[in-house]
């Protein structure tokens, strides 16, 4: 097996530093505003699905259905 690159993740943390935080914020907050108004991609609620081919049909129309409106909020 090829090893490339030595670098190992850190492990999460009941309290994890300042530093850490922040990097997490620089993924999170444009990820988050992507969808208008806090809103999440999934309703929330219990879901149960027959087949896991069913669960993902389910979780594209939903982020797809968030993107749409998320477009259409931006074009006012």
């Amino acid at each position: 097996m090829k090893t490339v690159g030595t670098r190992t993740l850190p492990q999460p943390a009941l309290r994890p530093s300042a530093e850490r935080l922040r990097e997490a914020s620089a993924i999170n907050d444009p990820l988050a505003a992507l969808l208008p108004g806090g809103r999440t991609a999934v309703p929330k609620g219990v879901y149960r699905y027959r087949t896991l081919d069913e669960a993902d049909r389910q979780l594209k129309r939903w982020i797809a259905e968030a993107m749409a409106e998320a477009r259409a909020a931006r074009r006012g």
